[in-house]
């Protein structure tokens, strides 16, 4: 009976969710969706619903959408994945990082679900997909703006979970700061949270207490940018959403993880029985990540520069991470003209060569 309660329980709290999305039985598509934060955190999850809505405004009546927002990594996650396959979920797409275990775990229990891990590696079943941005394109471009628009030479960054995603983005913004000023210094704040906007707050306080005049941040909510507000003469950047509400200072440009198509083409492929288990992992060229409007408190050289490195990156003529290049240790990584491979980038665990903080375990 307790059993039967919780997910009684669990039914409910989705339906309300979604405006009683199991109200009309089970001739639609259920597409199910796992936040690890809230839906108005206005970065991260914002944007994954912003997918999900497209989802709905795309096939209209012939799918349903549930989703649960603030789910926390690890056990939890379990739960409320294996939850929402009991409830007869076609497919669910898990959004976090932490979320990779538990996907794969409840995978093996419902092979006729197709589920979708969003940032992972690990497909273990014929049942589960991955998929990912290159955010780390976005960064370089933060990178440039940033080296050419600091006046203390010091940047700030508030960063996550020390995760090969995360990292690729410090050093990618590093790289191409340097590129521009040789004489610029990163420091770095680990919050250990994907979304909690007074930690956040606190971490660009203090960054900005340190010298700091850009602030750059792999956290999902819009505190950064209220806390640089209220000082002179920082500037910020939009993560994951546009945050253009803080335009055109602090925020001077963005990284916008766009969804929607990925979300529209996979539940296509559900609906016509064409989905196979596959791993993506698209940039600046497919549309998956976006550069939000650089505004005009950037230079207009400086923003010429920064819109061709775009364009470069979209076509493929110039990637992020082109040597030479050395590891922090000083040991040689990439030779002059060489890229990384894909797989080093996806692994990465080390920070590049002028960096001094340590990467913690």
């Amino acid at each position: 009976m307790k059993r039967r309660t919780i997910l009684a329980a669990g039914v409910a709290a989705l339906a309300l969710a979604t405006g009683g999305a199991f109200a009309d039985g089970h001739a639609k598509t259920k597409v199910g969706f796992i936040y690890v934060g809230p839906i108005g955190d206005g970065g991260w999850t914002y944007e994954h619903d912003k997918g999900r809505l497209a989802v709905e405004a795309e096939f209209g009546d012939k799918v349903e959408t549930v989703y649960q927002e603030n789910v926390p990594e690890g056990a939890d996650a379990e739960r409320a994945i294996t939850q929402m396959a009991l409830q007869g979920a076609d497919i669910i797409f898990t959004t976090s990082f932490g979320y990779m275990d538990p996907t794969n775990a409840v995978a093996a229990k419902f092979p006729d679900v197709k589920f979708e891990h969003a940032t992972g590696y690990k497909r273990e079943t014929p049942n589960v997909s991955t998929y990912s941005a290159r955010f780390y394109e976005g960064r370089a471009i933060q990178g440039h703006i940033a080296g050419k628009m600091t006046k203390t030479n010091k940047i700030g960054y508030i960063a996550s979970f020390p995760i090969p995603e995360v990292i690729r983005g410090i050093n990618s913004a590093y790289i191409h700061a340097k590129k521009v000023n040789p004489d610029v210094e990163f420091n770095i704040i680990w919050a250990y949270t994907w979304f909690d906007p007074a930690k956040e707050a606190d971490a660009a306080t203090a960054l900005i207490e340190q010298g700091a005049d850009v602030i750059l941040q792999h956290t999902d909510s819009t505190a950064p940018q209220a806390a640089a507000q209220k000082a002179e003469g920082v500037i910020t950047f939009g993560q994951a959403s546009d945050m253009g509400e803080y335009a055109p200072l602090p925020r001077v440009s963005s990284i916008i993880d766009d969804w929607a198509p990925y979300y529209i083409a996979r539940v296509g492929a559900v609906m016509d029985g064409t989905w196979e288990s596959t791993d993506t992992w698209d940039g600046i060229g497919p549309g998956m990540v976006a550069i939000g409007e650089i505004s005009d408190a950037v230079p207009a050289d400086v923003k010429a520069e920064a819109l061709a490195m775009k364009d470069a990156l979209a076509d493929g003529s110039y990637h992020a991470f082109t040597g030479p290049l050395n590891k922090q240790d000083g040991t040689p990584w990439l030779a002059e003209g060489e890229t990384a491979s894909d797989g080093d980038l996806a692994g990465m665990s080390f920070y590049v060569e002028g960096l001094t903080a340590e990467i913690p375990n």
